[in-house]
């Protein structure tokens, strides 16, 4: 029996998910020999290349000639080429791939709250509560004893609040080419930027260091900034972006677990703790878990 459109886009999105979720691990083991922002820079040169033989392969070169997907992909570069994984890689020299994993979940509350502005109807009961509990659970990871933020998760917790923005243009591009196109121009646009943010925050790396780092730059490039975001750009265009990052929510959870058994980064009481709401939460506002319509609001 042949999946729905529906169907092949959270199937998409899963996928995307599980590949993601190595992410924030194989850019660690890539800062033994590159500084955080060069290794960024080269996974996105890596991936940009990737996406061009796809592009050559399939024929599709001719979608590059729509000014307009160029517009809309120079929008989703800055927004999330740049500013979110910039301040992603940034973040992951600073705090802990768990803490990382964790702070991303919140993705799911600002994804819903900027979505949430273009709806004029009352807020359901189960939505406020899950607001309120993903609040909670960002809360106890920032502020953990009151002891003071670290600047780490601080700056996951900004670069989540550009995600729905650029997911939203990043959907309106995929409606005008093929996800391989959007992908392409959106690396080649981001690639000029990042080398110049290497070059200023990380100075020059020698050869050495990046044939070093060179099998991790190829896994970032090629299959986790490659070929599982093409999964989620086909994801995206077949569901909701908040539906789509309900599905990917995911993601946060593996790299948690990744990070204990590839990292040893055991789990900690006020990870742990925090999870419990982050996830409760998630579930309450993509409406996985409803409360009666009588008590709504």
């Amino acid at each position: 029996m042949a999946l729905s459109e529906k169907r092949k886009g959270e199937f998409y999105i899963l996928a995307q998910s599980i590949v993601a979720a190595f992410l924030p691990i194989a850019a660690v083991l890539s800062f033994a020999n590159l500084g955080s922002m060069t290794t960024l820079a080269w996974s996105t040169l890596v991936a940009c290349i990737c996406m061009g033989a796809v592009l050559f392969y399939r024929g599709t070169l001719r979608e590059l000639a729509n000014m307009m997907l160029w517009k809309y992909c120079a929008l989703v570069a800055f927004f999330i080429g740049v500013l979110l994984y910039g301040l992603y890689y940034a973040a992951l020299t600073l705090t802990t791939p768990g803490n990382v994993a964790i702070v991303l979940l919140f993705e799911v509350f600002t994804t819903y709250a900027f979505f949430r502005m273009f709806k004029s109807e009352t807020m359901p009961l189960s939505h406020i509560i899950g607001a309120i509990l993903m609040v909670v659970g960002g809360g106890v990871i920032l502020l953990k004893d009151l002891s003071g933020i670290n600047i780490g998760d601080f700056l996951i917790l900004l670069a989540v609040m550009f995600a729905p923005i650029g997911n939203l243009y990043q959907q309106e591009a995929r409606k005008l080419a093929s996800g391989e196109a959007v992908l392409f121009l959106r690396y080649l646009l981001s690639v000029p930027p990042l080398f110049i943010l290497a070059y200023f925050f990380d100075g020059v790396s020698s050869f050495r260091d990046i044939y070093a780092s060179f099998l991790f730059l190829l896994i970032s490039g090629v299959l986790i900034l490659g070929i599982s975001k093409l999964w989620w750009i086909e994801g995206l265009h077949r569901t909701s972006v908040p539906k789509a990052i309900a599905l990917a929510s995911v993601a946060p959870v593996l790299s948690f677990l990744f990070a204990w058994l590839v990292l040893y980064q055991e789990p900690t009481l006020y990870q742990l703790f925090s999870l419990v709401p982050l996830i409760i939460g998630t579930l309450l506002l993509t409406d996985h878990v409803r409360f009666p319509r009588r008590i709504g609001v």
